[in-house]
């Protein structure tokens, strides 16, 4: 049976800009193969709310997964929630356990739940919320999409509370061997490698070293004694 299948959608003017690196995707990635989960696409949109909509309605029709990254803070621009609240034609208001969440983690530290903060505790009727053991304030999910913090710290701590909600498939397992050859000199045999080994993800990634020009293949799948037979194989081709 095929794994199920994921997308991210990272939200922002200021990943567009140039402005903001995003890190959320790659954090994902790693821990969606660890779930046996395929990330299969990614997607960026500034805050704008008919991109959001439009966006996340093709992706959860898509995939199994949708997990956005942004725009759920306490600012005017943080309209995330809102936009996936119409996106799925439901209402949005402030919820009592996310509000009483807030409330005892800003009394804690010190600070008022004042308005702004206040519109954290907004979740679209029907979503599920999901922890937030950094900051309180939470994420949530709705139909099959997780809506999760852009602050790499609170997106990484959310991930780790929405992930065992799921169900998984197999484990993406993966070998790489580096090859002091240009990809050009390798392409024949990785080919006849691919062809052989159907079951297998083989990709060729070129880098330089000392001003050579090296290879790094990397082999993925999800049986490990098929990964190692073709890294083997490549090695005797390559004679290693």
């Amino acid at each position: 049976m095929a794994n199920p299948t994921a997308a991210i959608l990272v939200i922002g003017d200021e990943i567009l800009s140039g402005r903001t690196r995003d890190t959320n995707m790659y954090h994902l990635a790693q821990e969606l193969t660890k779930a046996g989960i395929d990330l299969a696409e990614a997607r960026m949109v500034g805050d704008d709310t008919a991109m959001i909509q439009d966006a996340v309605r093709a992706l959860a029709q898509g995939y199994d997964h949708v997990f956005t990254s942004g725009g759920i803070g306490p600012t005017h621009d943080d309209i995330t929630a809102d936009a996936i609240a119409a996106a799925f034609g439901v209402g949005i208001d402030v919820r009592e356990d996310a509000r009483d969440l807030l409330k005892a983690h800003y009394e804690a530290t010190g600070f008022d739940l004042n308005p702004a903060r206040l519109r954290m505790a907004r979740i679209p009727e029907g979503a599920e919320l999901i922890e937030n053991p950094v900051s309180a304030a939470p994420g949530f999910s709705i139909r099959n999409v997780h809506v999760l913090a852009g602050v790499p710290a609170i997106f990484e701590a959310m991930v780790a509370s929405v992930l065992p909600r799921l169900t998984g498939g197999t484990p993406l397992l993966s070998q790489n061997l580096r090859v002091q050859r240009g990809e050009g000199d390798i392409a024949g045999m990785l080919a006849d490698i691919a062809r052989d080994f159907e079951d297998l993800s083989i990709g060729c990634y070129p880098y330089q070293q000392d001003g050579a020009y090296c290879s790094n293949v990397v082999v993925r799948g999800a049986d490990g004694a098929r990964l190692q037979a073709a890294i083997a194989r490549l090695g005797r081709e390559l004679g290693l």
